[in-house]
């Protein structure tokens, strides 16, 4: 464990990054209905830190947990993945 504790990491695409040092992560992820038992998918979006604006539309990253940001930002993007 790290210094700064666990943090939380999700996996997403990015779907806007028309932000100074920002994008919107879309994370989806499917759960089962409890009464019809058919999967259904959810969807969170994340406002993520973009220190870079390396990121673009598209692109899938994995974003963690940090500190507050801003009002609404509380992660940052760690890495594009392939």
């Amino acid at each position: 464990m790290s210094d700064r504790g666990l943090q939380k990491t999700r996996t997403g695409i990015v779907v806007r990054d028309k932000m100074d040092k920002s994008v919107i992560v879309e994370v989806t992820r499917t759960v089962l209905h409890p009464l019809y038992k058919k999967y259904i998918r959810k969807r969170s979006r994340f406002m993520a830190h973009d220190e870079q604006n390396a990121y673009k539309v598209g692109d899938k990253v994995q974003i963690t947990e940090t500190r507050p940001l801003s009002r609404r930002k509380r992660w940052r993007v760690r890495e594009k993945l392939a």
